[in-house]
């Protein structure tokens, strides 16, 4: 019988808010060793330090390319501003270390692109954390799509009153969740976005981040000639919290909600009697569709471990799925920016 695997030494990089999740977590995971955390924050990091009870065991840097040469370290979690992403991952790839790095991947496919192929010369594991894919909700979703009958439209809202981010737009903070979610539940991407939205908070900077948006996604119908639209609506600055998906279909609704009011996972179910007037609504029901207790950051994180222990990219969120997000992001700047419909 062979031993049990020794704990992956990682290294976490941004001790913000995401940050401290993915120490949580990574400190709860019997397959992790957390060796360093990473924050230009001295007093941030002391309090950490005292917070999780780290003591002596885990060493505290403010410099993160110091921290890449810790001794015995093997991956490095990434929570900082996607700006700095890149440079970065490129130096954890280069230095024969795993990387798990918050969403986006970057702010550039052609940069995302070339992180995907130095992992692959490296033979090193390059995973982006789209949470929501690892949703016990959000998994079970997608199975359920099959359940609705050909698909006819869908729907999205994502708003709240902050946190207002400095370095991407409400799109690509938030808009990126509900298209990561929609292109695992449709097996694919968009064929075309348009969007547009405004800026309230944030005048004097060069770029525009805008503080509310729209966003138009029409995808290649998987049943019937006419393609598949889906609105989604997200905002930073609305204090009515939203975190809710759905996808129509003409015999019912697959709903995702995240409010604390409202089950995780619901199916709508209904259709029309005839097709001819008059159009008279039969076998109405709503489903709560069981869901596991599971945390959707902790599924991720104990994923990262096995797909390095197991040397294999991730089948849910590896480097080239978050390549081809970070292409269609692009793509949606360009319709915000020029008014016009952008094809894929």
């Amino acid at each position: 019988m062979s031993p049990p695997p020794q704990p992956l030494n990682l290294a976490i990089f941004g001790l913000g808010r995401w940050g401290n999740h993915l120490l949580r977590n990574f400190l709860a995971l019997p397959t992790a060793r957390v060796v360093a955390i990473v924050d230009p924050d001295r007093q941030r990091l002391e309090e950490l330090r005292d917070r999780f009870a780290l003591g002596n065991t885990v060493a505290c840097y403010d410099d993160w390319p110091q921290a890449m040469a810790h001794p015995g370290l093997e991956a490095v979690v990434i929570a900082t501003p996607a700006s700095t992403h890149y440079p970065m991952i490129q130096a954890a790839l280069k230095a024969g270390l795993h990387v798990l790095s918050e969403k986006p991947l970057t702010l550039d496919s052609n940069r995302s692109a070339a992180l995907c192929q130095l992992a692959t010369t490296q033979q090193r594991q390059l995973m982006i954390d789209h949470t929501y894919l690892f949703h016990p909700a959000v998994q079970r979703g997608r199975e359920l799509c099959q359940q609705i009958g050909p698909l006819r439209y869908g729907y999205a809202a994502r708003t709240n009153l902050g946190p207002v981010r400095s370095d991407a737009d409400v799109f690509w903070d938030l808009a990126i969740h509900d298209v990561s979610i929609l292109n695992y539940w449709l097996g694919q991407s968009p064929l075309a976005v348009a969007a547009w939205g405004s800026v309230w908070l944030q005048t004097k900077t060069e770029a525009k981040l805008r503080d509310v948006g729209w966003l138009r996604l029409t995808y290649p119908n998987p049943i019937g000639s006419a393609p598949l639209e889906v609105m989604v609506h997200v905002s930073w600055a609305n204090p009515d919290r939203q975190r809710r998906l759905a996808l129509v279909g003409d015999r019912g609704t697959l709903v995702f909600d995240e409010s604390p009011q409202a089950h995780p996972l619901t199916l709508y179910s209904g259709h029309f009697q005839s097709q001819e007037p008059p159009f008279v609504p039969s076998s109405l029901k709503a489903e709560a569709v069981a869901i596991a207790p599971l945390e959707p950051l902790q599924q991720m994180c104990a994923h990262f471990l096995d797909c390095v222990a197991n040397n294999r990219p991730s089948p849910i969120s590896a480097g080239p799925m978050a390549t081809e997000l970070v292409r269609l992001m692009e793509a949606i700047a360009i319709a915000a920016e020029t008014g016009q419909q952008v094809d894929i």
